[in-house]
């Protein structure tokens, strides 16, 4: 039972970055944009997270400055795709490869020097409890957060008019804009959105996943998180769902390189995840599932309003 909540717990915190990554990657898509530069943003929220926390001892405020980072960095993608026009797929990589730059820069006099990890969620009682404690009372405010934004993300697109007008954005700009919805203005705010969750999901890793500064720390999961979308056809609670069972994934590649006996290299191991995201994308791609993946129709489309 204890192994049992042991892989359990790490499941969790193995999820919560991808989670948090992808709702913010599902509402940018819903409004109809493409953003590929997730992984950038990830290691900047990482590493100024890492940076502010290591500064000032202050938690809160690193994952604010980490929030914050991941914005600055959607914002530089929504001025040059939605104002400037440029190619959304090509943006969205050199995001990815300015991000994997400038956070080594950044980040290279932090190296080697670990930090307290984020404080757990401690209840007298509850948290006592055999097994549900440790798992649902014994996490920190990041785990919590990334299960309620899945609750406010399924909320806001499916109950409220902002929402709405987001969808409606996301299917058609010209319809949108021809009924008075500002295209532009929607798309800026979930560029945004989508930024600060990246962020959020970068400051995890560093401040609470493995709480230290290592370049290139996110190895490969904003690609991750941008399959979930695709994996959860664009709906918040299939990508929770994609996200714990990637993580498991994950989880489980590791438990299968400690036990012994087993002659396979370790890179093999290693690759689980990542095999196991391209099999699931193939299936979906191929299969029966095709037709029910209701991708937004203007997805990756420019818009320019007309005069």
């Amino acid at each position: 039972m204890e192994m049992f909540v042991l892989i359990a717990a790490t499941v969790i915190t193995a999820a919560t970055p991808l989670l948090l990554a992808a709702l913010g990657e599902l509402v940018v898509e819903r409004s109809g944009v493409l953003n590929l530069g997730v992984e950038g943003m990830m290691l900047i929220g990482a590493v100024t997270g890492f940076a502010v926390t290591f500064t000032t001892g202050q938690p809160a405020l690193g994952i604010l400055a980490a929030a914050l980072a991941g914005t600055a960095m959607s914002l530089i993608f929504a001025v040059l795709t939605l104002t400037l026009m440029a190619n959304q797929v090509a943006t969205g990589l050199a995001l990815t490869i300015f991000g994997v730059g400038l956070s080594a820069l950044l980040g290279s006099g932090f190296v080697g020097h670990p930090i307290a990890p984020l404080p757990k969620l401690a209840l007298p009682v509850l948290s006592e409890l055999p097994v549900v404690g440790p798992l649902l009372f014994g996490q920190d405010a990041l785990v919590y957060l990334s299960v309620a934004m899945t609750f406010g993300v399924a909320w806001f697109l499916k109950r409220s008019r902002a929402g709405l007008v987001l969808r409606a954005v996301g299917e058609s700009a010209e319809s949108a804009h021809s009924i008075g919805h500002p295209v532009l203005l929607v798309r800026y705010l979930a560029c945004l959105f989508g930024g600060a969750m990246a962020g959020l999901a970068g400051a995890f890793l560093s401040l609470s996943y493995t709480p230290l500064w290592i370049e290139g720390m996110t190895a490969g999961r904003g690609w991750i998180a941008l399959a979930l979308v695709v994996f959860g056809s664009w709906r918040p609670w299939r990508v929770l769902l994609g996200a714990y069972l990637f993580g498991g994934v994950t989880i489980l590649q590791l438990h299968a390189q400690g036990i012994g006996g087993i002659d396979i290299p370790a890179q093999v191991f290693t690759m689980l995840p990542y095999l196991a995201t391209i099999a699931v994308l193939v299936i979906i791609a191929a299969g029966p599932w095709r037709g029910r993946l209701q991708a937004p129709a203007a997805l990756g489309k420019p818009f320019r309003p007309s005069i």
